[in-house]
């Protein structure tokens, strides 16, 4: 578990399907603009467990972690991040994805969670990159990664299919302080 001011860190497991699956649901419309387009099986208990049971498997296979901020007085998911597509060897880098629920957007949260996980992924995984990408339109993801250190390394044209449309992506990294 990794502790913030606000909240606690803990790595998805199968005991959090529920809570995810409510989680998304609640936040689908806000989620949207950001996002693939979803078919109606990705908010289902079903797909849930299968997602957890995967990212239990990536983690003790040191693929992927993936972490569930909750809010300590109340059970709750206030926002999740993941590093993905770990790869080792001279390389020892990730990517990272993440999102704040509506409720909490603004507020700092997502920030206070990414700067824990971050320091975790640097300090006990040993990464020395750690990338994250983000839509031009998506100024608040803007925000986040330039106050956690992160620096623009390039631009790239028609990157992901979000929500039925190839949108650009503005491509950055932060690297660990050697």
């Amino acid at each position: 578990m990794i502790r913030t001011t606000r909240t606690k860190l803990v790595a998805l497991t199968s005991e959090y399907a529920e809570k995810l699956a409510t989680y998304h649901l609640e936040n689908r419309d806000y989620f949207a603009p950001w996002e693939p387009s979803r078919p109606e099986s990705y908010y289902s208990m079903e797909y849930w467990v299968a997602h957890t049971e995967q990212a239990e498997y990536a983690a003790q296979s040191d693929t992927a972690y993936h972490f569930i901020a909750l809010l300590p007085e109340r059970p709750q998911i206030a926002g999740l991040c993941s590093f993905t597509q770990i790869a080792r060897g001279p390389f020892q880098a990730c990517y990272l994805g993440y999102s704040i629920a509506s409720q909490f957007a603004g507020q700092g949260y997502m920030t206070e969670i990414l700067e824990a996980a971050i320091s975790h992924m640097f300090d006990q995984r040993n990464m020395h990159r750690i990338m994250a990408n983000y839509m031009p339109s998506n100024v608040a993801s803007a925000r986040v990664l330039q106050k956690l250190g992160f620096e623009q390394e390039g631009y790239a044209k028609q990157y992901l299919r979000i929500a039925g449309k190839w949108e650009d992506h503005v491509l950055t990294a932060k690297l660990r302080a050697e």
